[in-house]
């Protein structure tokens, strides 16, 4: 399933951790700060306990949206909805 992952995370080590998880769990960065890309509920719920050992709940945010394919095509992206120095192609074939 698409799955979008946003965060703010106050602390620069844990961000740059929690960034870290969502590439290794194959999801790509498209913002600084969002991840988009093909998750199984097992490797959703896999990212989401890396990312509760390094956010502190206090003070950080996390969001994880999975998306079926008819809710991700009627999502709307406008200006400069991803960083394309970011973006690779493979990402973009989601939005073909």
């Amino acid at each position: 399933m698409l799955t979008w992952v946003l965060y703010d995370i106050q602390k620069d080590k844990a961000r740059s951790k929690v960034a870290k998880a969502c590439l290794e769990s194959g999801i790509y960065r498209v913002q600084y700060s969002v991840f988009l890309g093909d998750l199984n509920k097992t490797q959703t719920k896999e990212l989401l306990l890396k990312i509760e050992e390094l956010c502190d709940e206090e003070t950080d945010s996390v969001y994880i949206f999975p998306m079926c394919a008819e809710d991700f095509k009627s999502c709307v992206l406008y200006g400069q909805a991803f960083d394309k120095e970011l973006v690779s192609d493979e990402l973009l074939a989601f939005f073909l």
